[in-house]
């Protein structure tokens, strides 16, 4: 598992009920705090319905975030590429390349959400083939320097070329990918990494052994490689110092998450309605088809190496940002899985240890070394008198100790 990247991925999932405007300003808080802990990615998603996903506009998003950030690399969590001209989101991915001084990361997807959809008059079977067309043209206009013109059902190019082009060499392209090969698929004729958001429900979960393979057929049927380091796997998570921390923190806004959002307005009501927020915690963290870790820093890593254990690796590590507890709370357990999950996981903390048990375990090397200064003290008489002052207080001290 070494060398795993973490990140984060922020959809958003909001409870409605906050003012908007603070709530940006929450959201850019944090990516400072993720790049400030040593994060390695951020991610934020398009999304235009439901009242609880507030981001029109990832580019935008996280333009702001670059302004407030050093390192911390910055993933369009997705685009949703047929709602938008193919020109447009390379003119935009372009520019925010260069103000975020290469630090972008460019995921689309079709569009999550069918009201989105629904909204802007497109039929839901067509957009995942027209993901796959733009993405091939977005390509072209990134690394090709000749024009070329190009006549879409959906969109037309005419002697195309941008002015600019990205600031990155090779900017990173990725795809979203949840139960169907699609995303898959996607990913190796594109040459593509992959943001894995399946794993966040059982059914993601069964579906992640076989999703690697597809990627990999699809680029060798293209000429194409993939690199499981360019896989990112999306787990949820609530970490405090104990599990009983974690549940009382956690509970009550996972079963508003769950019941209110997940199941009530993304299920339209079919799944599992929980009655009570412990009920909700044991539903979600601790039965045998628990989709998150609700518990201390040791839970989080033991769920990753199960995790590595049934994709066979990946490189990336991304925790889905939600509202389960208060804000204050929400930050400590960021701040938790840098300090304690990141060095266990990825062993920077193994040569510590290895240092520890050499010194407790020859305790003759030290010894000898207490002999020597011991014996220099008994070459001079007021220096061996005063030791011996020392020895008597200490052995008077601890009698009356007991």
């Amino acid at each position: 598992m070494a060398n795993l990247r973490f990140g984060a991925f922020l959809a958003p999932h909001h409870p409605i009920g906050e003012n908007p405007t603070l709530q940006f300003q929450s959201n850019l808080e944090l990516v400072q705090l993720l790049d400030h802990l040593g994060y390695e990615e951020f991610w934020c998603g398009e999304h235009h319905s439901t009242g609880w996903e507030i981001i029109a506009s990832p580019e935008l998003f996280l333009a702001a975030a670059a302004e407030r950030t050093q390192r911390i690399k910055l993933g369009t969590g997705v685009v949703s590429l047929p709602y938008h001209h193919p020109f447009m989101v390379a003119q935009r991915m372009v520019q925010l390349d260069h103000q975020s001084r290469g630090r972008v990361i460019f995921g689309s997807g079709p569009g999550a959400l069918p009201s989105d959809a629904h909204t802007l008059g497109i039929d839901p079977m067509v957009l995942r083939d027209r993901q796959d067309e733009a993405m091939g043209i977005i390509r072209r206009l990134f690394t090709e320097n000749e024009r070329f013109s190009y006549d879409s059902e959906w969109f037309k190019l005419r002697d195309a070329k941008l002015q600019l082009k990205p600031l990155q060499d090779d900017m990173e392209f990725a795809v979203a990918s949840i139960v169907s090969p699609s995303g898959m698929t996607l990913a190796g004729k594109h040459r593509a990494g992959v943001l894995s958001i399946g794993s966040l429900t059982q059914e993601g979960i069964r579906a992640l052994p076989l999703q690697w393979s597809f990627a990999e057929e699809s680029a060798a049927k293209h000429g194409n490689t993939v690199d499981r380091k360019d896989w990112r796997i999306v787990l949820n998570w609530h970490i405090a110092e104990t599990r009983k921390e974690a549940r009382e923190q956690a509970k009550h806004g996972l079963m508003r998450h769950n019941n209110e959002y997940t199941i009530g307005t993304l299920a339209g009501g079919v799944g599992t309605i929980y009655k009570t927020p412990d009920e909700a915690v044991d539903g979600v963290a601790f039965s045998e088809l628990s989709t998150a870790v609700i518990g201390t820093p040791d839970d989080l890593v033991e769920r990753i190496r199960e995790m590595m254990e049934i994709t066979g690796g990946f490189g990336c590590v991304i925790g889905f940002v939600h509202d389960w507890a208060n804000r204050e709370n929400t930050r400590r357990s960021w701040d938790m899985v840098a300090r304690y999950v990141v060095p266990q996981v990825n062993g920077l903390l193994d040569d510590y240890f290895e240092s520890h048990r050499f010194v407790t375990d020859n305790r003759e090397y030290w010894n000898r070394a207490q002999q020597a200064i011991r014996s220099k003290i008994g070459e001079n008489e007021r220096a061996e008198a005063a030791l011996a002052v020392d020895e008597a207080a200490g052995r008077e001290e601890r009698l009356t100790a007991r």
